[in-house]
């Protein structure tokens, strides 16, 4: 068990670091005393230098003393396999949630899944059209079923091009090409890793490599980017009228301050949202409101964990609990009734956390069980009673409620919910909306350059201890930040998604067009699938230039003057979204560590060659000034290849700056 002193250090954030000191006080383990148990790390599976694919081994390359496993496997080709195998595992995991909704949304096309709806028409008429699927004269039932059973094609689809690959600009369309790395069908490129990987298959890590990039690809723009259309589609566009005459971004709350003392209290955490949206409904039922009341409670109270928060965040309000690493602390408060949890990123900690309180920890998908944990099946055919039997489980838990340790005032307000299309119509309105307000004013100068800020937290790092610093720095140097996943969540709590924030914390320039557009200086786009969103919006920066050539950034996303970083990056995931960016053309600094240092060969290649074959590449910085150094100067050399550089100093966001602009 770690000392006291050791467990404040452990978080950025104050909120959490009461928590750790109350989990310490009750002698409970968290996630921080585990990691801290597993150190020092083995250096061999730190650099990516242990194969166990066979059971010759495992073996470890030692350079200069056993240079080759049994087989002959040499360092660039075991940590090759190693990092492409994670590629494989992120990929599946992303594009797993998108076949989920696929299947659930044609079900909704035929009327087989009661609650589910087809909300944005406009949406579903524009995918259409990338299928090349006919809209005119039908209902948006039959175009919806339609285009579910074209994606759901793309899973299984063995020759081909996937059908997202058009929305790239022409010239990244050509690049992927001309390397024969368009993937064929989303499933294939996964499964044809796994097969390249075994023991004496492939052992050319160049070769790896581009079988890597392929599945990446078939990640970011295919099962992501199905996920997030069709979640769209189907649940409403954040941002967009699906719901009302309005459009609007969402206000909201962050932190585990949210937690109400007088309700019951439950927290959605995973990442399908086909579960937390019944849930939201069901809450709201007058039934179960009822129910509440009957055991002495004010009300149903709901909040999010991980990107199931950030789902339903953008398209209700719902507010954010926290982020990965806070998903322990959430049972320490000793308020929440049941955490409900369907895929990816849960620990099994909870379960064994759990019994320390009242809490129920619910699982709902029969991919991912926890012993322990009660298990209720969640049936989208029957989705607002199994919602029900959740929420009344929970319900009757709270008279077993104890002593409850909500940190008072402590949530921050954000604003949510930039989707594409969202920010598309804040830029020019209703009948003129387009990104030419951007590209003008990043030529203009006023904006920097733009940055997607993603991915996870790691106990290996203070918590939030990378993205805040980073996250401040880039928008004090004008530098507009996109946020998905874990990392928004961050951003949220340090107060960067207020629209005031821009006057306090960003570059002047920054700041004057965010008061004239009254966006926050940091937008919120969603969940990690959501990164198709950012995808998508660095496109139609390429576009807009087609349209106005005065307006152009070049006529690849590889031209733009953007960056993307994942500060505190853990999972496979991210190392799947990290290289779709790159094989997209887009920089992309990782924070930590990075799993292939054991080969300077690979590394060189992703970190140096890849720009002049991607034309996008990798970077590593563990420290968050640094890292927005890399980001910012990337930003300059681009902005001068375009012509449109200017001489300027960059801001070094400190301590004592973030001190004297605390946002209130």
């Amino acid at each position: 068990m770690s000392n006291s002193e050791e467990r404040e250090e452990k978080s950025f954030d104050s909120v959490s670091q009461g928590l750790i000191r109350a989990a310490q006080t009750a002698d409970i383990e968290l996630v921080w005393d585990r990691a801290s148990a597993q150190t020092p790390h083995c250096r061999f599976g730190v650099d990516g230098l242990c194969c166990r694919l066979c059971s010759m081994g495992p073996c470890r390359i030692i350079p200069g003393r056993r240079d080759h496993g049994v087989c002959g496997a040499t360092a660039d080709t075991i940590v090759a396999r190693n990092f492409v195998r994670m590629i494989a595992g992120g990929a599946a995991a992303h594009s797993d949630h998108g076949r989920a909704v696929a299947i659930n949304f044609i079900k909704a096309a035929r009327g087989e899944v009661p609650g589910y709806e087809i909300k944005d028409e406009e949406k579903l008429k524009k995918v259409a059209d990338v299928y090349e699927i006919e809209t005119e004269g039908r209902t948006k039932e039959e175009i919806a079923e339609d285009v579910g059973n074209a994606a759901l094609q793309e899973f299984g689809q063995q020759m081909g091009e996937i059908k997202f690959i058009s929305r790239a600009p022409e010239k990244r369309q050509q690049i992927w090409r001309e390397l024969g790395v368009v993937p064929r069908g989303i499933d294939r490129e996964i499964v044809e890793i796994m097969h390249r990987t075994h023991m004496g298959v492939d052992q050319d890590y160049e070769n790896l490599m581009l079988q890597g990039t392929r599945a990446a690809l078939a990640d970011g723009w295919g099962g992501s980017m199905i996920a997030t259309e069709l979640q769209d589609i189907m649940f409403g566009t954040p941002g967009q009228p699906w719901s009302d005459s309005n459009r609007q971004a969402l206000r909201s709350q962050v932190n585990l301050g949210v937690l109400a003392e007088d309700k019951v209290n439950i927290v959605v955490h995973g990442h399908e949202p086909l579960l937390s949206e019944m849930i939201v409904v069901a809450a709201g039922d007058p039934e179960m409101l009822e129910l509440a009341e009957k055991v002495g409670a004010k009300g149903i109270n709901l909040a999010g964990i991980c990107c199931t928060a950030n789902e339903v965040l953008i398209r209700h309000g719902i507010p954010l609990a926290g982020n990965f690493l806070q998903q322990e602390l959430a049972l320490v408060t000793g308020a929440v009734e049941a955490m409900v949890v369907d895929v990816q990123c849960v620990m099994e900690s909870l379960s064994q956390l759990s019994e320390c309180y009242h809490t129920k920890l619910i699982t709902t998908s029969e991919k991912a069980k926890i012993p322990g944990a009660v298990h209720m099946h969640f049936d989208e055919e029957d989705a607002i009673n199994s919602a029900k039997a959740i929420i009344r489980t929970a319900i009757e838990n709270y008279p077993n409620r104890g002593e409850v340790n909500i940190p008072e005032g402590e949530e921050t307000e954000l604003i949510a919910g930039f989707s594409h299309e969202y920010v598309n119509y804040m830029l020019g309105g209703t009948f003129r909306g387009s990104y030419w307000p951007l590209n003008s004013n990043i030529i203009d100068g006023r904006i920097r350059g733009v940055a997607g800020v993603v991915g996870c937290n790691n106990a290996c790092v203070v918590l939030d201890s990378v993205h805040v610093p980073l996250i401040e720095e880039l928008i004090a140097n004008d530098v507009l930040v996109v946020q998905t996943g874990c990392s928004a969540i961050t951003a949220a709590k340090a107060g960067l998604m207020q629209p005031e924030t821009a006057a306090l914390k960003a570059g002047p320039g920054l700041a004057e067009v965010c008061e004239a557009v009254g966006i926050p200086p940091v937008l919120h786009a969603g969940s990690c699938v959501d990164n198709s969103r950012i995808l998508i919006a660095l496109t139609e920066m390429v576009n807009v230039g087609k349209q106005n050539s005065r307006l152009s950034l070049g006529d690849d996303i590889s031209d733009l003057p953007a960056a993307g970083a994942a500060p505190e990056w853990m999972s496979e995931k991210a190392i799947s979204i990290g290289h779709y960016f790159v094989a997209s053309g887009v920089y992309t600094v990782f924070g930590v560590r990075f799993p292939t240092t054991g080969s300077k060969a690979l590394t060189d290649l992703l970190f140096k060659g890849y720009e002049n074959i991607l034309g996008g590449m990798w970077a590593c910085e563990p420290d968050p000034s640094k890292m927005a150094g890399l980001i910012i100067d990337h930003i300059d050399k681009k902005r001068k290849a375009l012509g449109i550089e200017g001489a300027r100093e960059r801001v070094l966001y400190d301590m004592e700056m973030r001190r004297q602009l605390e946002v209130e």
